[in-house]
């Protein structure tokens, strides 16, 4: 879709919400945020994955983890998100409490898993989409989707597409190669497998006992694709978001354990890669986030739910702007 067609397109969505928000206003002022409600939603191919939904209002906040997390990776985020509106984490295929998915687990199948679901659970946007590490790609991918019900975006700590390239081309060969993880993660698999679990082989011991075969396969798959056709799939996507509220959060203190020079370096470099991504918006903003490691919506909640609130606040602004 071409720019000019993205303004006209979000202009709509923001209308409504507005509109509905107004509706559901006493709703809100009246109704404390609820633990998350676990329900599992059934795809057209039979699948299911398990979502947990908190809190009421618009826009629904949909949160996307990062590699290996399930949705209780957002715990401490959404019990601050669902006092304000409504908000909803899930378990991808293959994670969690969801049913595994066919291979490859790309981005586009986890795109369209998420697009299905909330279609087949009658979960209407808009949505602002908050996705962490690699979970950053797969939310750039459903907005892609669903461009006129995406109302915002918050990246945390995310990964950019071709990663592994463009940390080898400043720090050498291998510098973001995920080859280690995915050894350790595929042994993993076939010790699960072969029910050879626990083990004390060393190689092993920090194989999860209770994390079933098809877990780890999901996770060797993501990988396995998430520098490749994710990749791939992320760059032929929209080169342009127009005005959508996007702030991209970069960790501060992700490499505090190098030597002062190479930590400057590091951080300048990854600081760097998340600016082009926070570029996709003209008012796109990125944020380095004192306090914390790669490991965000654990470590600092507050962050990344000020993040979603300003985010909220500005589509709610560009709604009022539209209005005749």
């Amino acid at each position: 879709m071409m720019d000019r067609d993205l303004a006209g397109a979000k202009a709509r969505p923001l209308v409504r919400w507005q509109a509905r928000m107004a509706c559901g206003l006493l709703a809100l002022v009246l109704t404390a945020a609820a633990d998350p409600v676990i329900e599992r939603v059934r795809l057209p191919d039979g699948r299911a994955l398990a979502f947990r939904c908190a809190g009421r209002g618009l826009p629904i906040v949909l949160l996307e983890g990062g590699w290996g997390a399930s949705s209780l990776a957002w715990s401490k985020v959404q019990r601050l998100v669902a006092t304000t509106t409504r908000v909803c984490s899930y378990d991808r295929a293959g994670m969690g409490a969801s049913d595994p998915g066919p291979i490859p687990r790309d981005g586009t199948a986890i795109a369209r898993d998420l697009d299905e679901a909330l279609h087949a659970a009658k979960i209407a946007g808009p949505f602002v989409v908050v996705g962490h590490s690699t979970g950053g790609l797969y939310v750039r991918l459903f907005a892609d989707r669903r461009p006129s019900d995406v109302v915002g975006m918050v990246l945390v700590d995310p990964s950019v597409e071709y990663q592994d390239r463009r940390l080898a081309a400043v720090f050498g060969p291998g510098a973001g190669s995920t080859a280690g993880l995915r050894a350790r993660t595929a042994a993993c698999l076939a010790a699960a497998t072969a029910h050879a679990l626990p083990s004390a082989d060393p190689k092993l011991t920090k194989c999860a006992t209770a994390t079933p075969a098809a877990t780890w396969a999901t996770e060797v798959a993501e990988l396995d694709s998430l520098w490749t056709a994710t990749s791939d799939e992320v760059a032929a996507g929209r080169a342009h978001y127009g005005a959508l509220p996007l702030v991209v959060l970069t960790a501060g203190d992700t490499n505090a354990a190098l030597p002062v020079a190479a930590r400057r370096v590091s951080d300048r470099v990854w600081a760097g890669l998340h600016d082009e991504v926070a570029e996709h918006s003209s008012i796109g903003v990125r944020q380095t986030v004192a306090g914390t490691g790669h490991l965000m919506p654990k470590d600092r909640p507050d962050a990344v739910a000020t993040a979603i609130a300003d985010v909220i606040k500005a589509g709610r602004r560009a709604s009022a702007s539209d209005r005749p």
